[in-house]
């Protein structure tokens, strides 16, 4: 383990010369064991995010040369290195590595999600001896990060699952954006499934390309492909209460539709794989090239055109910056304002050091892991809760939220060079975090190009060769980019899902009100599991990755109590999932995104939040961690057979 990093000490040196010191840090702690010079480094280090630092240089040639004694002294006796450390111990390391104290609560959790255990936490091994899983079938719809997690964990306890993918290939979302500047905006080394690490990635977010390979490595590494059909859509699935099984169609490109029951289905499909197109009256007289973001058309050359983007959420923002140099002109129309942060590192690629300290030093990974899941998640949750003796409720929520108002506004008027009248168009008027908050792709600086213009004026229509204003006034486009939103509130459309009694999801959650037990489990849909279901989008921070990983384990062992139990099916009791929602949304009411001034795609037409989850991770982590019988109602499998 250790005889890697030692082998060549002057590039062990050199790469510690340039990686991050909080890593390495808990690194040197935990292997020494020697917590003072904790005590010496921590008031140096203000934040969790690698740039938060100012520890002297004098001091981080101490750690890097007690690091390398210390990894010498381990590749020469052979000794192993403590993992399974005490809470206590590790709560004072993390504390010293990003610069605040992190609470005891969140040990459990962080020590899972950064593997820091000798065992993995979060497979799911059986209970009983000699159970099998024999004529079991789960089907699994969507080979994007949600559907391989779940077949990873299932191929683990071997149980029979079979993927029904669409797309040629994995990768759902990652697959089929291919805009220009498609990229990540959370971490990658957070960005990633716990159980399989990488140590290649080369950005800190890194583009789609990077994040597609992974996908795709993650697939052949676990032995999933064989497991797949690809190029098949699911139309309808459909529960057979005669034989408690559900029946899934799908149809194959070009050939006819085919059947095949299982007595489980996990869906996959993700929240932002529907394109919306806007109803602007004229968008089909439109004669040159016209398309969505989601559905990049690569045939069109933008070069030398005049072309339109239509919408300033992540899309644009990552799109435009991109094309703006080699368009003739590009012109951005605004409906609504949208906060974007700026982060040092999201341009940064990783620097050699600490691609070597990933790859060589153990720990070195795990401890990056654990120092950027604390940086982007659950620090800043409550400041987007609603002070209701706040003072300016229109603009902020609390003194947290407004400071960081003020030094985003301050960011973005040092970015247009002072110039206030472009400001006063981009400045939103309602608090940070209201919609979802954004990464700075040089946006702001791109509105400063001579070949840029920002149009703020309502659209009325489209002509063959123009947008048409409210006022009358034109602007001629050659092409058009419509970087709108996605039928996020239309969950698993446009599938038909049929439940007991004939009655279907869309009876259920209507066009956009979908509700879910833990966003996982719908009463009256047996045995139908969601990822990524209502009220799971991470809207505060954190990695979508992490609240995949909680409902996979969740639906796991969900699954290992139906086998175990001779169960044929599992149905959450409409009063478990009732209770849930009652929760739920009362908690959304006091958060952010249920603003008063804002509208956005988090929200249904009755102002319900249908998408966003307004929990800590702690506390989703905590709700999902074990499956509770008592929360669903078991057939039994001679009550099947009876039913025969």
């Amino acid at each position: 383990m250790f005889k890697a990093a030692v082998q060549d000490e002057a590039a062990l040196r050199a790469a510690l010369a340039d990686a991050d010191i909080a890593p390495m840090l808990m690194v040197l702690a935990q292997l020494s064991g020697d917590m003072d010079i904790l005590d010496e480094v921590a008031p140096h280090i203000y934040g969790a995010w690698s740039f938060m630092e100012a520890v002297p240089e004098d001091l981080k040639q101490k750690v890097r040369d007690r690091l390398v004694a210390t990894l010498q002294e381990y590749a020469a006796t052979g000794r192993q290195p403590p993992i399974d450390l005490p809470t206590d111990t590790l709560q004072r390391m993390m504390s010293a590595g990003v610069g605040q104290t992190v609470p005891a609560d969140y040990i459990p959790l962080l020590v899972e999600e950064t593997q820091l255990a000798s065992e993995d936490s979060r497979a799911v091994h059986w209970r009983r001896p000699g159970v099998a899983a024999d004529g079991i079938k789960v089907v699994i719809i969507g080979a994007g990060f949600s559907g391989l997690c779940s077949a990873i964990r299932l191929k683990e306890m071997g149980i029979p699952f079979f993927i029904l993918e669409k797309n040629q290939d994995v990768g759902g979302t990652w697959l089929e954006n291919t805009y220009p500047g498609c990229a990540v905006d959370t971490p990658n080394h957070f960005y990633s499934y716990s159980f399989n690490q990488s140590d290649t990635w080369t950005r800190h977010f890194s583009r789609r390309d990077e994040i597609l390979a992974y996908i795709g490595a993650t697939a052949d590494k676990f032995g999933l492909r064989q497991h797949i059909r690809f190029g098949v859509e699911v139309t309808r699935a459909a529960f057979n209460e005669r034989t408690s099984r559900w029946e899934v169609t799908f149809q194959p490109t070009g050939n006819a539709p085919e059947t095949i029951e299982a007595n489980a289905v996990i869906g996959a499909v993700g929240q932002l794989n529907r394109p919306s197109m806007p109803t602007i009256p004229g968008i089909d007289r439109f004669q040159g090239p016209l398309f969505h973001t989601a559905r990049w058309d690569s045939s069109v050359d933008l070069k030398g055109k005049r072309v339109a983007i239509v919408g300033t959420g992540a899309s644009a923002m990552q799109t435009g910056p991109s094309i703006a140099p080699d368009v003739a002109k590009l012109l951005i129309f605004q409906r609504t304002r949208h906060w974007a942060a700026n982060n040092p590192n999201y341009h940064k690629e990783v620097s050699p050091g600490n691609r070597w300290a990933i790859t060589n030093i153990p720990f070195f990974a795990k401890w990056m892991r654990f120092q950027l899941f604390w940086a982007g998640s659950d620090g800043f949750h409550a400041s987007l809760k609603m002070d209701p003796n706040w003072p300016q409720p229109e603009i902020s929520l609390n003194e947290a939220n407004h400071k960081m108002r003020e030094a985003m506004i301050d960011y973005i008027r040092n970015e247009l060079d002072g110039d206030e009248e472009l400001l006063a168009k981009i400045v939103p008027p309602y608090p940070p975090y209201g919609k979802r908050m954004l990464r700075d792709n040089h946006w702001y600086r791109m509105l400063k190009r001579p070949n840029v213009e920002l149009v703020t004026d309502a659209i009325d229509h489209i002509d063959e060769d123009s947008i048409v204003m409210k006022d009358g006034s034109a602007h001629e486009v050659d092409v058009i980019v419509m970087a709108t939103s996605f039928q996020a509130s239309r969950m698993l459309w446009p599938m038909e899902i049929v439940g007991r009694a004939g009655r279907t999801i869309r009876d259920a959650w209507g066009d956009d009100d979908p509700r879910a037990y833990l966003g996982i489990s719908m009463p009256g849909f047996p045995n139908l599991f969601l990822t990524y279901g209502p009220n799971t989008n991470l809207a505060h921070g954190g990695s979508i990755i992490f609240h995949t990983e909680c409902q996979v384990r969740y639906i796991a062992q969900a699954l290992r109590d139906m086998i175990e139990n001779g169960h044929t099916t599992l149905e959450v009791t409409a009063s478990a999932h009732d209770a849930y929602n009652e929760r739920l949304d009362e908690a959304c009411k006091n958060m952010v995104w249920a603003h008063p001034g804002v509208t956005s795609w988090y929200k249904n037409k009755h102002n319900r939040l249908t998408v966003t989850s307004p929990w800590t991770l702690l506390d989703y982590w905590k709700m999902t961690r074990m499956y509770d019988p008592a929360d669903y109602r078991a057939e039994p499998a001679t009550q099947a057979i009876a039913a025969e």
